[in-house]
């Protein structure tokens, strides 16, 4: 039997991410302790745990036929490798930061100075295109200790919180790209693998569908109710039920949840009464 070759990073909160959709998608895998290879028992994959930076390579020599990886890695390592669905999660900056005690005006600063990095093409590019020459040291690993050992003036790095440069006295001064977890696609994946990854990103975007959304039942007298599915963006229009109390109505919706709070101060404001708010385990649309 045919499966699809999935690699996922073999540690950290990409992992746990990456292995939590999976889940969500109703795929059990059978993992191991220190296991690099493991197969989902439901679904027609095998699960190889990588070193991030080294999955572009797997999917360009067509080891692995998809994986699940941070955007900002292919966009250092695998540009030719297409990406099939961006995933939501795991989102980071990649950007140059500076110790508090430098003055910093602009990008220019860094003209002639030493940069830490484990991102050079993408630290290049980027100073290519503002037109600064820069001194870059390739490290792999904590970059944010150079600038205190006198190996740096400032570094490129991802971003996250912001804690570990704040730990390190150093302050974020360019945003070079915004990056999340994705999809990608080795460009030799055959057409029966094809066929299983279409099946794979329709499970997919249902979870991600339903990440993104709330269900909302709310109680509506009916002289309301013409104004209060007004303010309901639902995906075609809410259903609508009579209660057991003469007068009233059931609306039944799904909210998006970046502007849920809003739409739920104007249905209150409106006469809704008695709001639940579900969470949604898979949206087909």
């Amino acid at each position: 039997m045919t499966k699809i070759r999935i690699a996922v990073q073999k540690s950290g909160r990409l992992n746990q991410d990456s292995l939590k959709i999976l889940k969500d998608c109703g795929i059990s895998i059978d993992n191991g302790k220190d296991q690099l290879k493991a197969t989902a028992r439901n679904f027609p994959m095998e699960v190889l745990y990588l070193r991030n930076g080294d999955i572009p390579q797997y999917l360009r020599d067509g080891v692995v036929d998809i994986a699940i990886l941070g955007e900002n890695v292919l966009i250092e390592k695998g540009k030719d490798i297409s990406i099939a669905e961006k995933l939501g999660f795991s989102k980071c900056r990649v950007s140059l930061a500076v110790p508090k005690a430098v003055k910093y005006s602009s990008v220019k600063d860094f003209e002639g100075k030493r940069i830490a990095t484990s991102y050079p093409n993408t630290v290049q590019d980027y100073l290519k295109s503002k037109g600064v020459n820069s001194d870059l040291h390739i490290i792999n690993g904590s970059v944010e200790i150079a600038p205190n050992i006198g190996l740096a003036d400032g570094i490129c790095d991802i971003v996250s919180s912001g804690s570990t440069l704040f730990k390190n006295n150093l302050e974020e001064v360019e945003i070079i790209l915004k990056s999340e977890a994705v999809l990608a696609v080795s460009p030799k994946i055959s057409k029966e693998r094809t066929t299983i990854l279409e099946k794979l990103q329709f499970r997919i975007k249902s979870v991600l569908q339903a990440r993104k959304n709330k269900y909302v039942l709310l109680n509506a007298p009916n002289d309301k109710l013409d104004e209060i599915i007004s303010i309901l963006p639902g995906m075609r229009s809410p259903t609508v039920l009579p209660l057991a109390e003469e007068g009233w109505s059931s609306v039944h919706t799904v909210l998006n949840k970046d502007t849920f709070w809003e739409v739920i101060d104007e249905l209150k404001a409106a006469g809704a009464e008695g709001i639940l708010v579900c969470p949604i385990e898979k949206m087909v649309v």
